[in-house]
């Protein structure tokens, strides 16, 4: 059985800072790359294609986890809290929405 647990976590900037905003969350990856469990942290931006039409918000982390201890340990590292709190949460922050979901790669059934 798989222990996985596959982040997707999505980013709208407020206008005029995504660059700003895409940067800020580039700087997380080198220390969430070395925590124990993490194993694939990458930040995208969305890029067009006409294979691929879907919509979204245009800043995606990516991320893979041994297990959901490691992901809930992750979440609960100071630099990950204070990212939140001042550009999500904070008035003046920079992004207008974000949407972060957790994923398993089981079937619902998979012990039936």
């Amino acid at each position: 059985m798989s222990s996985k647990v596959y982040c997707s976590a999505q980013f709208l900037p407020k206008a005029g800072h995504s660059r700003e905003l895409f940067k800020v969350l580039q700087s997380l990856e080198p220390n969430t790359l070395r925590e124990d469990g993490c194993l694939h942290y990458v930040v995208t931006r969305q890029i067009h294609s006409p294979f691929a039409e879907g919509s979204s918000f245009p800043i995606v982390f990516h991320e893979t986890w041994r297990d959901m201890a490691s992901f809930e340990a992750h979440c609960q590292r100071r630099e990950i809290v204070d990212f939140f709190e001042r550009y999500c949460l904070a008035e003046d922050g920079w992004v207008e929405d974000w949407n972060v979901c957790v994923y398993t790669d089981e079937p619902e059934d998979l012990d039936q």
